[in-house]
């Protein structure tokens, strides 16, 4: 089965102010989601990281990776340069991709940490799921709200667990 969380930022205190995340610092933020990542997955399962898995964090990228059930893909975001300077983090992954169409139970989805307002396959029935605006309501969020198959799987919208694809279009 596949599963996608986008911006998880373990280890990133301001996250919680920045996002209204509601956890009392960085130590609960990451039990938390660690124990709903590993409830949710198995490590027999993909799990699509769409950007900025942790960021500003005490622990080295590949201590989290450590912790996670699951095969683990990622897209590239803008947080994730110091995963590329932990070598054993390099080693975890599956697959590392700025962007990358998938398919999952016969459904094409494109991959990347950014919004796209017209993706691969827009005209054509793909899906997009991207990260990076969190839960901020500015103009590019509700634009993307607007668009068919579009879906923002950042941690804040998915109660901070990795989702399959069928709960994410349903949840919309």
């Amino acid at each position: 089965m596949n599963y996608y969380i986008a911006d998880p930022h373990f280890g990133h205190e301001r996250i919680i102010a920045l996002c209204s995340r509601p956890f009392k610092d960085a130590d609960e933020m990451d039990r938390v989601m660690i124990e709903r990542w590993n409830k949710a997955v198995t490590d027999k399962d993909d799990v699509y990281i769409i950007g900025d898995l942790c960021h500003r964090s005490l622990l080295k990228p590949s201590e989290y990776l450590r912790m996670l059930k699951g095969r683990k893909h990622l897209i590239t975001g803008n947080h994730d340069d110091v995963i590329f300077k932990d070598q054993d983090a390099l080693s975890m992954f599956e697959s590392i991709d700025q962007m990358k169409t998938v398919k999952d139970n016969g459904k094409k989805i494109f991959l990347c940490h950014y919004p796209v307002a017209e993706w691969p396959g827009y005209f054509s029935g793909t899906c997009h799921f991207y990260g990076h605006i969190h839960n901020t309501k500015n103009k590019s969020y509700e634009m993307m709200k607007e668009l068919d198959n579009a879906f923002n799987v950042g941690a804040e919208l998915l109660d901070y667990t990795p989702r399959t694809a069928e709960y994410i279009i349903n949840e919309k």
